[in-house]
């Protein structure tokens, strides 16, 4: 099957493919990788490339990507209205792209703005920022309409502030996506309801669970490509555990990033066309949901934001 043929439509139009290529690597990874690995992604068959301005690896992905398709990611310290077509004109400058074809907000948590990504106190707290997310969204809807993104959408928003912003009066363009954390232990089924009722796409990050350690990474939580019920279904497949954690979101409906800088399993994560989970299959996956988050991001806990209080 040709994944470039795998696509879902957005509600305003434009379509994205199901399978996403993430380019998030630790500080110690050199950037130069993030330019080969995107550059091997694209030769394979990756068509829709997730990157953010925090991963400082833009130019990287940007040189991979040029003429092929990118999206890009608002970061928590440029949420007031008046940064946000300045952040996306940076990113753009950064990737050396006219436009992305998707713009989201990074979190609904707000930081304080400045040249620190991360700007914390001295007891080593996040400084945050009141931002009315509204205003942020009306500030996404111009640089839509300005032309510097085709489509514009959010992340690790919960369903109440989904409804804030399409309950906003003179809405002019609904979110296309969501952007959350989504696996076989953090099934999202509640929000993934809540979405497609919405027409609203559900794009799952860190679908594999948490490979990398870092101080976003809940640490004390189980393996999940370790998981015996994956490992079996696996086995039955003759495929790999991530390969199933990956069909998974597939059949459901969900666009997955799959994020790796291995150029074996770049090439492995393509295979996820190849095969088919049965009904029986997707039941017991269905049932390894403990509503367990790897990203719990415990720092933005008393934000009045903070998304992940409620249950979806």
């Amino acid at each position: 099957m040709d994944p470039k043929s795998q696509r879902v439509k957005l509600n305003d139009g434009h379509f994205i493919p199901v399978l996403g290529f993430g380019t998030y690597a630790p500080e110690e990874v050199p950037k130069s990788e993030a330019l080969e690995a995107t550059k091997f992604a694209i030769e394979v068959g990756f068509r829709h490339v997730d990157s953010a301005h925090l991963y400082q690896n833009e130019e990287q992905v940007g040189q991979a990507i040029r003429s092929k398709i990118a999206d890009g990611t608002l970061w928590c310290n440029s949420l007031q209205p008046e940064l946000v077509r300045p952040a996306l004109e940076k990113s753009l400058q950064n990737l050396q792209l006219d436009y992305v074809d998707l713009y989201i907000i990074h979190s609904p948590v707000s930081l304080k703005p400045g040249n620190k990504f991360v700007p914390k106190d001295e007891s080593g707290k996040l400084i945050f920022d009141s931002v009315d997310l509204c205003h942020t969204w009306e500030a996404l809807e111009k640089c839509k309409d300005a032309g510097l993104t085709k489509s514009i959408g959010v992340s690790n928003f919960n369903h109440k502030q989904l409804e804030k912003i399409l309950n906003k009066p003179g809405l002019k363009y609904k979110p296309v996506c969501n952007q959350v954390e989504c696996h076989p232990y953090l099934n999202q089924s509640k929000l993934l309801e809540f979405c497609k009722s919405h027409d609203i796409v559900l794009v799952a990050y860190a679908a594999l669970g948490a490979q990398l350690l870092s101080e976003w990474v809940n640490s004390n939580n189980p393996v999940l490509l370790e998981d015996p019920v994956l490992c079996a279904i696996a086995k039955k497949h003759k495929q790999t555990p991530a390969l199933v954690a990956l069909r998974y979101q597939v059949q459901r409906g969900v666009v997955v990033l799959a994020k790796s800088f291995n150029k074996k399993r770049i090439k492995e994560n393509m295979q996820v066309f190849d095969f088919e989970l049965t009904p029986e299959d997707m039941k017991a996956i269905d049932g390894l949901n403990r509503n367990t988050r790897y990203y719990d991001f415990q720092q933005g806990i008393g934000h009045p934001e903070y998304p992940f209080s409620e249950e979806y």
